[in-house]
C-alpha cells in the first residue's frame, strides 16, 4: 500500500505579514481537499527562532486543521517536548484531542538545535532525563492524578483537567535513534526510529520485554523521497519553483551544519540542478507517479505543497493533479505482484 500525506511547516523566506496570513489560511483549504481527496494524514513539523518563518506552534495550527476537517489524522512530528511546561501540554493536547475526536497523534523529540533551547530558557544538557519525567507527569495528569509541586500553605494539589476523549490518552510515539528506542521501551511509549534500521526496533522491544511492557506500534520511516510535487510538465516546474525546493533544502543543511544529526530532508546539493539530481525532491507527471507506484518503488507519497514559499497556485496545481489524476487510479489498482494498493 502507497501512503500519502500532505506536509506543513510553513517554511517562506522573505514573506511578509499578509503573505503568511494568507500561506495559513491556504493550508486550511489544502488540508480540506487532501482529507476530500483521500489523503492518509496531514503532518505538521516544529522549529523555533527560524527567520523563514517554520511552524513554531504545530498544536494550534493542528487546531484549525481540526476544525476545518472530520476524518484525516493529523500527526505533529515532531513536538520538541521539553520546550513545554508539561502540566500544560497535557492540557492543551486534552483539548485538541477533544476538538479532533482523537485524530492527532505526536511524536515526541529533542530536537537537534540548541537555539531553540536557549530561545526558550531550557537547558540544552540533560535533555534526555527531563523528557522522561515529562511524560510521567503528563501520564500521571490524564491517569486525574494531582500533579505539580506542593504549594506551601499546604492547600491540595490540582488535577488537570479536562481527561483526554482518547483513553488512556492521545496518541503518542517517542522518536529518535537508540537512546530513544530505549528510553520508549522503558516507559511503554510507542516508537518512531530515526532512521529504517531494524536494529533500532529491535533495540525497542528487548527494552519493552526487560520493563514488563507489551511492545507497542513502531513506525519506520519509508525509504524514497521527501516531498513529492505532480506536474504536467517537470522541467517547467523545476525551472519555475526549483528555488523554493533548494531553499528549503537549504534550510535543513544549515541548521545540521557540522554535526552528523539527521532529519528527514538530507540533502548536499547547492544548485536546482543538483537538488533534481538528487532525488530528495521529486517532481513526477501523473502517469510517471502512477506507474512507480504500481511498479512498487514508491512506497509513500510525502507532498508539501507549501514548500520553501513556492507559490499558492503552483501547490494548487500538484494537489490538483495528485487528488485528480493520480489517487484515483492507485487507489483501486493491483500493484507489482497482483498486491491491492490502497484502502
Amino acid at each position: 500500500m502507497t501512503f500519502v500525506v500532505t506536509r506543513f511547516d510553513f517554511r517562506a523566506p522573505g514573506a511578509g505579514p499578509e503573505m503568511r496570513r494568507d500561506r495559513y489560511r491556504a493550508a486550511l483549504d489544502l488540508a480540506r481537499y487532501a482529507e476530500e481527496t483521500g489523503h492518509d494524514a496531514v503532518n505538521l513539523s516544529e522549529h523555533h527562532g527560524a527567520e523563514d518563518g517554520y511552524l513554531p506552534s504545530p498544536l494550534i495550527a493542528a487546531s484549525a486543521i481540526a476544525a476545518v476537517t472530520s476524518r484525516i489524522p493529523i500527526s505533529v512530528w515532531a513536538v520538541i517536548a521539553p520546550l513545554y511546561d508539561p502540566v500544560r501540554l497535557a492540557e492543551d493536547m486534552s483539548v485538541l484531542d477533544h476538538l479532533s475526536s482523537g485524530r492527532v497523534s505526536y511524536t515526541f523529540g529533542l530536537g537537534y538545535r540548541p537555539a531553540e533551547y536557549a530561545l526558550h530558557s531550557r537547558p540544552w544538557r540533560g535533555r534526555g532525563a527531563r523528557l522522561e519525567a515529562q511524560l510521567e507527569t503528563m501520564l500521571a495528569a490524564w491517569r486525574g492524578e494531582p500533579v505539580g509541586e506542593n504549594p506551601a500553605d499546604g492547600s491540595p494539589r490540582l488535577s488537570a483537567t479536562p481527561e483526554p476523549f482518547s483513553r488512556p490518552h492521545p496518541l503518542i510515539f517517542l522518536g529518535g535513534g537508540a537512546p530513544a528506542a530505549r528510553r520508549a521501551g522503558r516507559l511503554g511509549m510507542h516508537y518512531q526510529p530515526q532512521l529504517d534500521d531494524p536494529a533500532l526496533a529491535t533495540l525497542y522491544r528487548e527494552e519493552c520485554a526487560a520493563h514488563g511492557h507489551e511492545p507497542g506500534i513502531v513506525v519506520v520511516p519509508v525509504p524514497g523521497p521527501a516531498t513529492v510535487f505532480c506536474a504536467e510538465d517537470p522541467d517547467q516546474f523545476w525551472d519555475r519553483y526549483g528555488h523554493h525546493l533548494l531553499a528549503d533544502a537549504r534550510g535543513y543543511r544549515e541548521w545540521h551544519a557540522g554535526d552528523d544529526r539527521g532529519s528527514f530532508v538530507q540533502s548536499d546539493a547547492l544548485t536546482v540542478d543538483e537538488l533534481r539530481a538528487e532525488g530528495v525532491y521529486l517532481v513526477a507527471t501523473p502517469d510517471d507517479l502512477v506507474r512507480q507506484v504500481g511498479d512498487g518503488e514508491l512506497g509513500l507519497i510525502s507532498t508539501h505543497p507549501l514548500c520553501g514559499g513556492i507559490p499558492l497556485d503552483a501547490a494548487w496545481e500538484s494537489m490538483r493533479l495528485l487528488g485528480e489524476r493520480v489517487l484515483p487510479r492507485i487507489r483501486c489498482r493491483p500493484a507489482a505482484g497482483g498486491r491491492m494498493v490502497g484502502r
